[in-house]
């Protein structure tokens, strides 16, 4: 036996194996680094959550750095999210000058055009600045589809 089997699955993400280092592009375009693949229980509702402690952007007024935890919960529907990609698609926005509510709101967004997940729940909770912490949660519910 010459080693293992390549994975079938593996091959449809273009970001697991690779190193962390976006392009410009992906930068420019943060969507395009989101892998997904299919839901494996499509005929349940079941919640998944995603915490990323870690997240961090740029205060668009200061350029000082914002530091959040950013909780991504949802219910798919026929894709779910691939967790690396996930996490290089939060460090597109390390060095972007954007507002906490504007950040919470696009990745709520992007990952719903990616997923088009039956519910989804973004929360950013951002550390303390100014003697304030805050926190910005936005949500997503799809339409109620009829069953036949």
């Amino acid at each position: 036996m010459k080693g293992p089997h390549p994975d079938p699955m593996r091959q449809n993400f273009k970001q697991l194996g690779h190193k962390s280092i976006l392009t410009d592009q992906q930068i420019a375009n943060p969507r395009s680094i989101l892998d997904t693949f299919p839901n494996p229980r499509k005929d349940r509702d079941y919640t998944i959550e995603f915490v990323f402690p870690e997240f961090t952007s740029l205060c668009p007024v200061t350029a000082q750095p914002d530091f959040a935890t950013i909780t991504v919960r949802y219910v798919p529907d026929r894709l779910c999210v691939e967790m690396k990609s996930l996490k290089l698609y939060y460090f597109s926005y390390r060095n972007k000058g954007i507002f906490y509510e504007a950040v919470t709101n696009q990745i709520l967004d992007d990952l719903v055009a990616v997923l088009k997940p039956r519910q989804m729940t973004v929360m950013g909770q951002f550390a303390v600045r100014g003697g304030t912490a805050g926190t910005v949660t936005a949500q997503y519910s799809a339409p109620k589809r009829r069953r036949s």
